[in-house]
C-alpha cells in the first residue's frame, strides 16, 4: 500500500533547489567517473583474432562487462608491426571509451622506428600493466637439433640457410630472433607474420624451422608431437614451464620479454584514469585471475598507472641498450 502526501508548492520548490546546489557541488570529475561507463567501451587489439594477446583481450574484456554492465567490443586491428592498432587508439577521444591491450613492440618501436605516426611517450596514457607472457624458440619435431647449443652449432655449419619467424617487424619476438642472431654469431634470417597461425602452419609443413611464439598458443602443438620447444626467452626458467630451459642457460645475458598492459589516448582524466584503473586492477587481483593467465601462458605482474608509465620509460631505455648492437637488422 501506498501513502501519498501533498507537499505544499513552496518546500518543494526549497527541495528541489537543494537537490540542485548538492549537485552543483559535486566535483565534476567526480560525477563522470561515477557514471562511467553509459555506454559500450572499444577495446583495440593491434594483432589478430586467435593469438594469445587476443585470448588475454577477451579474458579480461568480460570481466570489465560483468562489472561495468556495458559491453567491452574487441577491435582486432593488426598490421604495420602494431602501429595500425595503435595509431587508432591514439586517434581516439581521451573520454575512456577506448582502450588498447599493447605490449612490448610498444617500447621497441619507440627507439627503433623513426617513422612512427605519433610519440609512443606523450601520445599514450598508460592505464593498468597485466604482466608477462612466456615467449619461446620453437621448432618443428622433425628439427635435427634438441636444444639452443644444437641450434647454434647448426647454424654455423649451414651459415645464412636457416629462419625464424616473428609475428611481425619491430615486435619482441623480432627482438629475440636479433638478439640471439647477434649473441650467438649466427646469422638466422627473419620472415615476419601477420600473426602466429600461419607460422605454426609454416613450421609444421616444413616451409620455415624456427619461430619465436607465446608459449601457450604453441603448447597445443607441443603436446601433439608437432613442435619442440628449444628455449624460453626470459632471463630464467618461466615459473609456468620449468620443464623448459631458458636461451640465457647457454647465452649468459640473453633476455627478450613481452610484457602487456592497457592504454588509453593521451589527455585522458585524471578521475576516469583512476576510475578504470581501479576496475582493471580489481579484475587482475580476483582470486581466480592468476590461474586463468597462467593458463594462458601469462605471469600476472599488475601495477598501476603511475607504476606502469615508469616502467614503459624503463623499458624504453633498456631497449635502446640493448639494441644499440644490432644496428639495423630491427629495421
Amino acid at each position: 500500500m501506498t501513502i501519498t502526501t501533498e507537499v505544499p508548492p513552496q518546500a518543494l520548490a526549497r527541495r528541489l533547489l537543494l537537490q540542485g546546489l548538492a549537485l552543483a557541488a559535486l566535483p565534476a570529475g567526480l560525477a563522470r567517473a561515477q557514471g562511467f561507463p553509459s555506454r559500450p567501451v572499444r577495446l583495440i587489439l593491434p594483432q589478430p583474432p586467435g593469438g594469445a594477446a587476443d585470448r588475454l583481450a577477451r579474458l579480461i574484456a568480460e570481466r570489465l562487462e560483468a562489472r561495468w554492465k556495458q559491453p567491452v567490443v574487441l577491435d582486432n586491428k593488426p598490421g604495420g608491426g602494431v602501429v595500425i592498432g595503435t595509431l587508432a587508439t591514439v586517434r581516439s577521444a581521451p573520454d575512456g571509451y577506448t582502450l588498447a591491450l599493447l605490449g612490448s613492440s610498444l617500447s621497441i618501436n619507440a627507439v627503433q622506428r623513426k617513422d612512427l605516426p605519433y610519440d609512443s611517450l606523450k601520445d599514450l596514457q598508460p592505464v593498468t600493466r597485466v604482466g608477462y607472457y612466456t615467449v619461446a624458440l620453437m621448432a618443428p619435431a622433425s628439427f635435427p637439433a634438441q636444444d639452443i647449443k644444437g641450434l647454434i652449432a647448426l647454424a654455423k655449419a649451414r651459415p645464412g640457410q636457416l629462419s625464424f619467424g616473428s609475428n611481425g617487424i619491430g615486435t619482441s619476438a623480432q627482438l629475440a630472433g636479433e638478439m640471439l642472431n647477434h649473441m650467438a654469431g649466427i646469422e638466422l634470417q627473419h620472415v615476419p607474420y601477420n600473426g602466429a597461425a600461419k607460422m605454426y602452419t609454416d613450421m609444421i609443413g616444413g616451409q620455415i624451422p624456427l619461430g619465436f611464439a607465446v608459449a601457450s598458443s604453441a603448447e597445443s602443438f607441443v603436446k601433439a608431437g608437432q613442435l619442440k620447444v628449444l628455449g624460453v626467452t626470459s632471463s630464467q626458467r618461466s615459473p609456468l614451464y620449468p620443464a623448459w630451459p631458458a636461451i640465457a642457460e647457454t647465452l649468459p645475458g640473453y633476455e627478450a620479454v613481452n610484457w602487456a598492459g592497457f592504454v588509453a589516448p593521451a589527455g585522458l582524466p585524471r578521475d576516469l584514469l583512476q576510475r578504470i584503473g581501479d576496475d582493471l586492477l580489481a579484475v587482475l587481483r580476483a582470486p581466480e585471475m592468476a590461474k586463468a593467465l597462467a593458463d594462458m601462458g601469462i605471469e600476472l605482474a599488475p601495477q598501476p598507472a603511475a607504476e606502469f608509465e615508469a616502467f614503459i620509460r624503463s623499458e624504453v631505455a633498456r631497449f635502446a641498450a640493448v639494441t644499440k648492437p644490432l644496428g639495423s637488422r630491427l629495421q
